[in-house]
């Protein structure tokens, strides 16, 4: 039976033994082990130990070449290119853009996360010993992404039903930090702001990004110590493939209740999640703004994709954008999979700057490359 993976840069990990509910259980986190870590936007979010942890060695855990962090697989076979489509239509989405520069215009919300799951029928593969049903092989589809979309927190967590425990099936590319924790220091690194080139970043996306940028800085403020959060880095260009992306960096030190606190990360979590970066300003009031206009959940999109070293201290947890989640269809059973849905999204932050044509342009930018990967077979 297959015990279930996890990778991300540096590190693999094999043969899962419990997972838990991370804010309500933080305190079984804390007391050692390797935890992965996959949290649904809506959530919740969970953290799964492994028994079997291998590192590669290297300045910062760092390795030759992303896709060496998947283990070894077969091909993947993905969906037709022509099968996906999307929660939100053209036409739908520039309302619901619209109905945002509303909400800005009436003072309820500065900016809102807008986002569509792109979804594509994905049926059972073949498995090792040659039977139909398996799950789609996930370190495949992390090898394709690696080779054509590499990304600074790029990863897969594959636990199969028929391990028993709570399954889950994300591969991601994502190019933006959530969290990361060293000891008692905290980081985070926002991304607002995308364009083909440096050049078409204008000045909605920096204000965009600036905003954002403060409302992390303020969410970190009630987990670390006063007068230790700073902003590092402001308005930083990154080049990744295909794009470019705005990118402010925020620290701070955990105070010292927290840092010691056995839930520590139930407190984390309830003081920053989800990623401001993919809800909106003020937080409370763009979740609203999303509840009413998106019509599908996100799952593990806009949510949390990483690791937690308790034994080292040490966490880095993505935001789970450039991902890709699977889930067996619901007739399928827990152990025999005939069937599935392979699941994408993409969604633009809406100002009052917002122009709607631009930003369905930027949801199709930041998927067409995902997307075209993900299509291919052999």
């Amino acid at each position: 039976m297959d015990g279930g993976s996890a990778w991300f840069a540096g590190v693999r990990a094999r043969r899962v033994v419990e997972c838990v509910d991370l804010a309500a259980q933080s305190e079984r986190v804390a007391s050692g082990g390797f935890w992965a870590v996959v949290g649904d936007f809506e959530g919740p979010v969970r953290a799964w130990r492994f028994a079997e942890v291998t590192r590669d060695p290297g300045p910062g855990d760092q390795i030759a070449h992303p896709a060496d962090a998947q283990p070894a697989s077969g091909t993947w076979r993905g969906p037709a290119s022509s099968s996906w489509s999307t929660s939100l239509d053209r036409p739908t989405y520039l309302r619901a853009v619209e109905a945002v520069r509303e909400e800005v215009r009436a003072g309820r919300v500065y900016q809102a996360n807008i986002c569509r799951v792109l979804t594509a029928p994905l049926a059972a593969s073949r498995g090792a010993d040659g039977t139909r049903g398996a799950e789609p092989d996930a370190a495949a589809l992390g090898r394709v992404l690696a080779a054509g979309n590499p990304a600074p927190y790029a990863g897969g967590v594959h636990i199969p039903a028929a391990t028993g425990l709570p399954p889950v099936w994300v591969v991601t590319a994502s190019p933006e930090l959530y969290l990361r924790l060293d000891g008692d220091m905290v980081t985070s690194a926002p991304i607002k702001g995308t364009g083909i080139t440096a050049t078409d970043l204008q000045g909605k996306d920096r204000a965009e990004n600036v905003m954002i940028t403060d409302l992390v800085r303020n969410d970190l403020q009630r987990v670390c110590a006063p007068g230790t959060v700073e902003v590092t880095s402001l308005l930083r260009v990154e080049q990744h493939p295909g794009l470019v992306h705005l990118v402010s960096t925020v620290q701070g030190r955990l105070s010292p209740e927290i840092a010691r606190a056995p839930d520590r990360w139930a407190r984390i979590l309830d003081a920053t999640f989800p990623p401001g970066s993919v809800s909106g300003a003020p937080k409370s009031s763009a979740l609203r703004v999303i509840a009413a206009l998106e019509t599908a959940p996100r799952g593990p999109y806009c949510g949390v994709v990483g690791w937690i070293d308790a034994d080292a201290g040490r966490a880095e947890l993505a935001v789970g954008i450039r991902t890709f989640w699977w889930r067996a269809d619901a007739a399928a059973g827990s152990r025999t999979t005939q069937g599935g849905t392979l699941s994408f999204g993409t969604g633009a932050g809406i100002t009052w700057g917002s122009d709607p044509a631009a930003e369905w342009a930027e949801t199709e930018l930041k998927a067409d490359r995902l997307i075209a990967l993900a299509s291919m077979s052999g």
